[in-house]
């Protein structure tokens, strides 16, 4: 069975959301004022996954150009592994440093600490090279998300599990695209959202617990609080907080389609933008708290910090720092829309990608 905890040790932000749960609260701190850039590097495509950081503080990211990168934390780049199409997911890593990512070009890829091909798994038997939604529903979108027993869970064409090793441990059949990347529960139950306007939930040999059906899209990615309640966000505007037992508890109406997932709060408060253009704080009762404006839609993932600072990206091409009650600490400007989470070291540096198909580090 897996367990919803993050893996004992592991480094910050080692898979979306920064751990099993989607979180979103490992790192470090983020600075009281705006950080410097430090350094920045081409990754030669639009970056859609967000960055990772390894146990030896590598950081990991994919891009559209079709490769997986590794950095040194000085920018310094230790090697890119070509995958056969683009990439839009985040890197995961495991204890053991391996690296898992996604690709449209249908596969879920293994990759050694060194850069070396471990194995890669074609998950469907769509076209890898059609166009359309026969062809891209097989697209391994999602950001894979590791089980303490080490069992690879991601999305694409269905549900999957996977075992270290490569091989398929099982795959629940979904009537449409998942581009959702799955979040794993207390009790091993795995939630993941899918196009065909659901959130599902799986039993961890692979049978169907339930669905909850929206209004719209499932593409957000789930999160789960610690007395189980799973958030997640759907294109009917709408961010519901579900039971573990598949019950809808609320919903929170927003202006626009909700694609990012939301990250969790030390006091309970869930943090998740819209393409209206806000980042909502909502209380665990489906109050919403605050609400800050952005320039334009927010489809990122919010990221929050140690000291409990909230970071966002939107597509008016700048990172926001929030505090916990809703100020504006900060913002950096970028040359591109920010649709990715930044991940943050424990010494504080932010490192963040997006459209101007770099990968940035800021530093007080």
């Amino acid at each position: 069975m897996t367990a919803a905890g993050p893996i004992a040790g592991s480094p910050p932000f080692a898979m979306f959301g920064g751990d099993a749960r989607h979180t979103g609260r490992r790192g470090g701190p983020a600075p009281a004022r705006a950080p410097k850039e430090i350094w920045k590097v081409p990754l030669g495509g639009v970056v859609a996954g967000s960055p990772t950081i390894g146990p030896d503080g590598t950081i990991y990211v994919t891009s559209h150009e079709g490769g997986l990168y590794a950095f040194t934390p000085t920018g310094t780049q230790l090697w890119k592994l070509p995958m056969g199409d683009r990439s839009w997911s985040t890197p995961a890593v495991a204890q053991d440093g391996t690296i898992y990512a996604g690709s449209d070009d249908d596969h879920l890829y293994a990759v050694t600490p060194e850069g070396k091909l471990k194995w890669k798994l074609r998950l469907g038997a769509c076209d890898p090279k059609g166009f359309g939604p026969e062809s891209s529903r097989c697209d391994v979108d999602g950001g894979p998300t590791i089980g303490t027993d080490g069992t690879i869970y991601v999305g694409g064409d269905g549900i999957h599990a996977v075992w270290p090793d490569g091989t398929l441990r099982w795959k629940l059949a979904t009537p449409e695209h998942v581009a959702s990347t799955p979040a794993i529960g207390a009790d091993g139950t795995v939630y993941a959202g899918c196009q065909d306007d659901a959130l599902y939930a799986v039993a961890p040999d692979g049978t169907k617990r339930w669905e909850v059906r929206t209004g719209g899209d499932v593409d957000a990615s789930p999160s789960i609080a610690a007395n189980g309640t799973i958030y997640v966000g759907s294109d009917d505007d709408a961010l519901y907080a579900i039971t573990p037992a598949g019950q809808v508890a609320w919903k929170t109406l927003t202006g626009g389609d909700i694609r990012g997932g939301a990250a969790l709060g030390a006091d309970g408060t869930i943090y998740v933008g819209s393409h209206d253009g806000r980042l909502y704080a909502i209380a665990p009762d489906g109050r919403v708290r605050w609400r800050v404006a952005a320039a334009d839609k927010i489809a990122a993932t919010p990221g929050v910090a140690t000291n409990n600072t909230i970071l966002v990206g939107a597509q008016d091409a700048h990172l926001y720092a929030i505090g916990p009650d809703g100020t504006l600490l900060w913002l950096l400007a970028l040359a591109g829309d920010v649709d990715t989470t930044p991940a943050i070291a424990r010494d504080g540096t932010i490192y963040v990608a997006g459209d101007d198909a770099h990968l940035h580090a800021f530093r007080p």
